[in-house]
């Protein structure tokens, strides 16, 4: 299988929710320079037959996989092992709807079949939630915030090849997710349910905040899909007819600079454990025709334990 380079994925916008066969609503444009993986997803549509090729247990403590990066044979999944819950307020406190509880942050280093490498440990006191990854082509970026909304983050990177980590800076709220921008060298990153965009400079300076235009998909994990845009992936939970939940999954390609969907579908695949395959940590490779899903939905204390699916398409 081919080194990465893509990644992850979200949204389900529209498409998910009216009839016909066409995705999310596009701006009729294929934008130029995109990554081999952002090129093929282009082509994917609710018609496309994904096939599920391999389900490997993943036989260590993995906890609550978030994010996932693929490095060549390596694959990086990050993960948050809580060790007291957060406990809501009945009203809020200084700003904050709960207590921070207590974790640990990790990120697994893991081989193509499922293997434990390394076990790299991340944050610092009640900062202790890793989120949704991206590898540069030098770096994995690996957010860990406190474990509620509008709270704060540190922003790191690990050598792939050494497993040194370095502090790159720190934000004032929940850092879900990042993105390095290969040609701007600036970061971009989502909030609490990706409801916040965010872009910051290489130096780590806050350039801007945006709403998020999107209000489908909360984005789970995103990855740099070049010519200014990332492939995100995501759910939505929602209830059925008679109550019960409900998870909506997704993926989209977006563009970095406004948040707006350029190309975005439905994921209509289930976990063991019944969640939507888009529910955390996702990465998609691109290997001559065939488009490769990598996802791990599956928390570590369910009856299966965590999974690493691997699914194709010919798009």
């Amino acid at each position: 299988m081919k080194t990465k380079r893509a990644l992850a994925i979200a949204a389900v916008a529209a498409a998910a929710l009216t009839a016909g066969t066409s995705a999310v609503a596009t701006n009729g444009q294929t934008p130029q320079g995109l990554t081999a993986e952002a090129e093929a997803f282009i082509k994917v549509d609710r018609n496309t037959q994904w096939k599920e090729v391999q389900n490997l247990k993943l036989d260590f403590p993995t906890f609550h996989p978030q994010g996932m990066s693929l490095v060549g044979d390596k694959i990086f999944l990050s993960s948050v092992e809580i060790l007291e819950p957060t406990v809501r307020y009945p009203s809020p406190v200084d700003g904050y709807d709960r207590t921070t509880g207590k974790g640990r942050g990790h990120v697994f280093v893991i081989d193509r079949q499922g293997k434990l490498l390394k076990d790299i440990v991340l944050g610092e006191g009640t900062i202790y939630h890793p989120g949704g990854t991206d590898f540069d082509g030098d770096r994995v970026w690996v957010p860990v915030a406190e474990y509620r909304p509008n709270s704060s983050s540190i922003v790191y990177t690990i050598d792939p090849d050494t497993y040194e980590v370095i502090e790159q800076f720190r934000q004032a709220d929940h850092i879900g997710g990042v993105v390095a921008d290969r040609k701007t060298n600036r970061i971009s990153g989502v909030s609490w349910g990706s409801r916040k965009l965010f872009t910051w400079n290489s130096q780590g300076r806050l350039l801007g905040t945006q709403g998020n235009p999107s209000h489908f998909i909360d984005y789970q994990d995103c990855e740099y899909a070049g010519a200014g845009h990332q492939l995100c992936s995501g759910v939505t939970g929602l209830k059925t007819a008679d109550g019960k939940p409900f998870e909506l999954g997704g993926l989209a390609l977006t563009d970095l600079s406004d948040g707006t969907i350029t190309h975005g579908v439905p994921f209509q695949k289930f976990s063991t454990a019944g969640h939507s395959i888009t529910r955390n940590p996702v990465a998609l490779e691109s290997d001559g025709e065939v488009l490769r899903l990598f996802a791990a939905p599956d928390d570590g204390k369910e009856a299966a334990g965590t999974e690493l699916f691997i699914f194709e398409a010919r798009p």
